[in-house]
């Protein structure tokens, strides 16, 4: 009825609504642990430069995110119409400002990092935007997508210590693999039909989930361990466990993808891969030593699966 409020009310929770699809909140919350992941590379505890490096990687996200839906605008229109674009919820002009805004946000933080994190906040922004603009659309896409990933976390470590970031290549390259497989099964969630994308990804997470649960620096563990275990023990199985659940994750969607490689599954696979990057940075972290980092980490894979049930991460 006229005047009785609810169209009112209903208007900001739906505007609320659409920018929570075009930022994919869901998927924010995979953000922080690149900066965490990558301070536990350089040995040290997070500092303020971490904190600095996390509010950056969040913004330069959100900016991706919000420049991709506008570049997809008239391929979504037919592909994807429930789109905050083409269902009219946002305009393509804001979708594009919001993602200057915050690509300036981002680059803002950084700066106050230090001019290493502000050098690899740079690159990190100029190939997000390659990416969305063309790069996505060609061979190299999944490369590009790959490579901006690694710089987040290799932002975190540079934020985290002057010398941190060649410590931190080896995480950066284990979640960049990972990052690799599910951009590639990415690349059939329109249309479906791949198997091989799905199975290539599988056979990625056995070797990335191995890798991961070997000992690194576990003998720069920092926290507290059970009474009867080593803190660098404790960090291994830690580190195991972390890992495990980043199998878990992902594994159960992609076999289902490989069994039948519809549009649906396809992107609950995708979905899943996106999710599992939570335990992967935490399994990174302990196997550096850091469980009070790992644990932080862990802690946002049940917001991440219960926002993916509201927002889609992709």
């Amino acid at each position: 009825m006229p005047g009785d409020g609810r169209g009112t009310a209903a208007r900001p929770a739906s505007r609320l609504r659409a920018w929570a699809e075009l930022l994919r909140v869901s998927a924010l919350v995979t953000v922080p642990g690149d900066a965490l992941a990558g301070a536990a590379a350089t040995g040290e505890r997070p500092t303020r430069g971490t904190g600095l490096a996390m509010g950056a990687s969040l913004c330069l996200y959100a900016a991706g995110m919000a420049l991709n839906d506008w570049a997809d605008q008239n391929e979504d229109a037919t592909c994807r119409p429930h789109r905050p674009i083409p269902s009219g919820r946002i305009r393509p002009g804001t979708a594009l400002a919001a993602s200057a805004g915050l690509t300036a946000a981002g680059l803002a933080l950084a700066r106050r990092a230090g001019r290493e994190a502000a050098r690899t906040a740079a690159v990190l922004a100029a190939t997000a935007w390659a990416y969305d603009l063309g790069l996505k659309r060609t061979k190299a896409g999944p490369a590009v997508m790959t490579a901006a990933r690694c710089l987040d976390l290799l932002l975190g470590a540079a934020a985290t210590s002057r010398s941190g970031t060649r410590a931190a290549l080896g995480p950066a390259a284990a979640l960049g693999a990972h990052t690799f497989a599910v951009t590639m099964v990415s690349r059939h969630e329109a249309l479906g039909g791949s198997r091989t994308a799905p199975l290539a990804a599988l056979g990625t997470t056995a070797a990335v989930g191995i890798v991961t649960s070997r000992r690194r620096g576990l003998g720069r563990s920092r926290s507290r361990a059970p009474e009867g275990l080593t803190r660098a023990g404790f960090a291994a199985g830690f580190a195991a466990w972390c890992a495990a659940g980043f199998a878990a994750t992902v594994a159960g969607p992609l076999i289902r993808a490989v069994l039948d490689p519809s549009p649906a599954l396809t992107r609950r696979a995708v979905g899943g891969g996106i999710r599992a990057m939570v335990p992967l940075q935490a399994a990174l972290a302990a196997r550096d030593g850091s469980v009070g980092a790992a644990a932080a980490i862990i802690t946002l894979a049940p917001a991440a699966r219960r926002l993916s049930r509201r927002v889609s991460p992709t």
